[in-house]
């Protein structure tokens, strides 16, 4: 697992800096950026005692970090007054997102990274109108996240806009609940980008009404998703349906892929995905929790139907151990390199460079994670 994460001593730092690595010699000792500005950074692992007086007088530090073991030159970080240091864009990695809000209007029972009621729109949108113009236009894959992107309003398109002029060969994948595109006016602004590389993810947890609300805990949010699947195929927008799988979805997966071929047949891509046991899940373990081993044939017949009726279909998250032999092919290495790790018992499986590995953030595994020999 990979820390984006870590902590220093300031000096001189009165400001949030984007800056980007441009050396990493001697990686454990000392990192030096180029910022915005002509100003001069540095990230040192080592105490301030080591720098000269002509440093500290021209130079912004971090300094005494546990570690920079983690970045690599063209990394694009996030320095804080407070000495944090946030790896924003990571060069040699295809799981880069930019991070919208931790706001969201659902509160799913197994959200991995709860929303928090705080006003942070300014804050993020500010960081990454500076992010974009500096990541590398040869970057294949960019993912837009949060909470949910489309609460950022106008802004939304106005950061999609700076992508298409910055990264005009660049994939772009928004991961949001969709409710927003319900109303007709939202992708009716959105067409306007005029952009065929952005690519919509948008789940829908269940055929039955009742049973997405629930799990979404939002009242009229089944009825909102679907018509905003319509809305945006309407404008020719790509789209994806994603389905986390637990206690609560495995049952009805045979009839949501027979009402996702008669009711969304536009859909580009749906998703069956495996549970991240982080977040509000562990709380809800008790509702959620079922061995992925234990829900095989529903998710067989699902995933099956859908290929055969030519829809493109796809398994995230979960390991071939846990699936049956028809459903290897379906499999993904979809975990994001920063947050994917194996299992001793992995080591020696035999499909184990197919396999994509488990959450390295999930608290629990299924017990029946066994090598394939």
């Amino acid at each position: 697992m990979i820390n984006l994460r870590t902590k220093g001593t300031p000096h001189n730092i009165s400001e949030q800096i984007v800056a980007k690595v441009i050396s990493e010699n001697d990686i454990s000792r000392r990192i030096c950026l180029s910022g915005e500005t002509d100003e001069n950074l540095i990230l040192s692992s080592q105490d301030i005692q080591v720098f000269t007086s002509s440093e500290l007088l021209n130079n912004k530090i971090v300094f005494n970090i546990p570690s920079l073991s983690d970045l690599a030159s063209a990394d694009i970080l996030l320095i804080s007054p407070d000495g944090s240091v946030n790896t924003l864009f990571r060069q040699k990695s295809t799981h880069n997102s930019l991070f919208i809000t931790d706001r969201c209007n659902s509160n799913c029972l197994m959200c991995s990274q709860p929303p928090k009621n705080r006003d942070d729109l300014d804050f993020f949108f500010g960081i990454n109108t500076r992010l974009i113009t500096m990541i590398p236009s040869t970057t294949k894959e960019l993912g837009i996240t949060g909470g949910e992107p489309t609460l950022l309003g106008d802004r939304l398109i106005t950061l999609l806009e700076m992508i298409t002029d910055n990264l005009p060969n660049t994939e772009i994948h928004v991961l949001t609940n969709g409710r927003a595109f319900a109303w007709q006016n939202i992708p009716e602004s959105l067409k306007k980008i005029n952009y065929n590389k952005i690519v919509f993810g948008i789940p829908l947890y269940s055929d039955f009404y009742k049973d997405h609300d629930y799990i979404v805990q939002a009242r009229q949010a089944f009825n909102q998703t679907v018509l905003g699947f319509h809305n945006m195929a309407r404008y020719g927008f790509r789209l994806e349906l994603r389905v986390v799988l637990h206690e609560l979805t495995y049952r009805r997966l045979p009839s949501l892929a027979r009402y996702i071929f008669k009711n969304l047949p536009f859909i580009e891509h749906i998703a069956f995905m495996g549970l991240e046991y982080t977040g509000y899940t562990p709380h809800n373990s008790n509702r959620l929790w079922i061995d992925p081993s234990n829900y095989g044939n529903q998710l067989e017949e699902a995933v099956l139907y859908l290929d055969q009726m030519g829809m493109n279909v796809s398994i995230y998250n979960l390991q071939h151990c846990l699936l049956k032999p028809s459903l290897w092919k379906y499999a993904r290495n979809s975990i994001s390199d920063w947050k994917k790790e194996y299992l001793e018992e992995c080591n020696k499986c035999k499909q184990l460079k197919d396999c994509g590995g488990v959450f390295a953030t999930s608290k629990k595994h299924s017990n029946e994670i066994k090598a394939i020999l």
